[in-house]
């Protein structure tokens, strides 16, 4: 899996590529990543990417030519290494929420040109021509597109193959598929007593069967009470059994507020 970014600040993403599970994973080659800067694509003195907004208005916009010549450059370098043309993705916040699902989506690929906008938006122009889709991360609004992607690629290279260390461990991830998309349980690890807080019992017995129905109650609990709306599309696509039914309507009312 190839990763390109867009973006004026490549040093950022020392972050996914150095450090970490991701940064282990591009040692062993798993995926790469590859920065452009669009600087390098400008042809005056000054390397401008940026100008004033037709209309009038606060801040700048950035300029189509550099960012449509940093995606040709991206494009040709992964034809190089026989890989196809990638979906070109603006991090914005008028784009598709970013969720587990689209994670898992991008990590079942060969990669994504990424490109990180800044000051007051990017020229529509260049999204017409190049954007294939637009994705954000929240109902907020970021200095610039480094931090999104960052995010993006971290939860998709996770997914892939030999990333991580026990290949199960994302399969325990809230939002996943195998967890019916509820929130993940709680955890604990030694000591068994903590400051007087001890391990619940169900986790010491042994049982694995009564460990997994304990770990599913506290997934529904946790579930019901944070995020009620995934219990709602859980039972909508007939992902609850009913022992989980039964589990949901014995919690008192202040568990699923």
């Amino acid at each position: 899996m190839r990763f390109d970014v867009v973006t004026l600040f490549p040093d950022m993403f020392a972050v996914v590529r150095d450090l970490g599970v991701t940064g282990r994973a591009h040692g062993q080659g798993i995926w790469s990543l590859h920065a452009w800067n669009p600087r390098e694509f400008t042809h005056d003195v000054h390397r401008t990417v940026d100008d004033r907004p037709y209309g009038g208005g606060p801040g700048m916009v950035m300029m189509a030519a550099p960012l449509e010549a940093a995606v040709a450059a991206a494009q040709a370098a992964r034809a190089q290494q026989g890989l196809g043309a990638a979906p070109v993705i603006l991090l914005s916040p008028t784009g598709r929420r970013y969720d587990q699902r689209a994670a898992g989506e991008m990590a079942a690929g060969d990669g994504a040109i990424f490109i990180c906008g800044r000051y007051e938006g990017v020229d529509q122009r260049f999204i017409d021509r190049c954007v294939t889709l637009e994705l954000s991360l929240g109902d907020f609004v970021l200095s610039g597109g480094e931090l999104a992607a960052l995010a993006m690629i971290d939860a998709a290279v996770r997914l892939l193959p030999g990333v991580l260390n026990d290949g199960d461990s994302a399969l325990q991830d809230s939002f996943n598929p195998a967890l019916d998309g509820l929130l993940d349980s709680p955890h604990y690890t030694r000591p068994e007593v903590y400051e007087g807080g001890q391990v619940p019992a169900q986790l010491l017995s042994g049982h694995h069967a009564h460990i997994a129905r304990w770990r599913r109650e506290q997934s529904l609990a946790l579930t019901a009470r944070r995020r009620p709306e995934l219990i709602d599309r859980a039972r909508a696509d007939g992902r609850l059994t009913p022992a989980d039914e039964r589990f949901l309507a014995a919690l008192p009312p202040s568990s699923a507020d």
